[in-house]
């Protein structure tokens, strides 16, 4: 009796997404071409950080953390670069696609989930002409600020105790309270917001270049 052939699973599943802009990303191989920032900023803005379980009539989303991150780095690296600090705005775009898999999850999945990330994170980069690979003093500052947003973010509205914050985020040394807002604002705000911020930013870069 013949045998079935044997098929790629990868062309029985659909591994790609359609995005409000009429782009089709591909999760397994994107294109910088096919990555927009309408898109990412739509996306973001409706991801929820902390599954969701935080205070406040509104999800805390990931655009508004992302706009959270670059205002800390901001404060960390006065001297900053207006390309360091879009990298900072854009740290977390890949979850514009792949959502916002909480910490413990991410440990569970493994490298897959990291893979993922990282080529979607290289096409961001291409798109809008950042360096692909980002060094690694950098990556410690952008981390560091990460995990100050995460600190706020977990005290003022995931429940967390400033004990146990600072047991899996680390203590905001240096970095004042005054002026982080962490109140989670409406939808269509944030993402008005971070399109705004992204523009001017790239227009200070575009400006910086010429």
């Amino acid at each position: 009796m013949p045998t079935k052939p044997q098929t790629d699973k990868r062309t029985e599943l659909r591994a790609w997404q359609r995005m409000l802009s009429g782009r089709r990303l591909d999760l397994l191989d994107p294109s910088p071409l096919d990555i927009e920032i309408v898109d990412i900023a739509q996306g973001l803005a409706r991801v929820a950080r902390w599954n969701g379980q935080t205070v406040g009539d509104h999800a805390f989303s990931v655009a508004q953390h992302s706009l959270l991150v670059e205002e800390i780095f901001g404060r960390i690296v006065p001297e900053a670069t207006t390309e360091q600090r879009l990298i900072a705005l854009l740290h977390d775009a890949p979850e514009y696609v792949i959502g916002d898999m909480i910490s413990p999850f991410k440990a569970v999945v493994g490298g897959d989930y990291k893979s993922v990330e990282l080529r979607l994170q290289h096409a961001i980069h291409v798109r809008f002409a950042l360096a692909p690979v980002i060094h690694q003093n950098l990556r410690l500052l952008i981390k560091r600020a990460d995990a100050v947003a995460a600190y706020f973010e977990a005290t003022r509205l995931a429940g967390f105790a400033e004990k146990e914050a600072v047991q899996f985020f680390g203590r905001p040394r240096g970095i004042s309270p005054h002026g982080i807002d962490v109140t989670a604002l409406p939808t269509q705000d944030v993402q008005d917001a971070f399109l705004q911020r992204f523009a001017e930013l790239d227009g200070r870069r575009s400006q910086d270049q010429g």
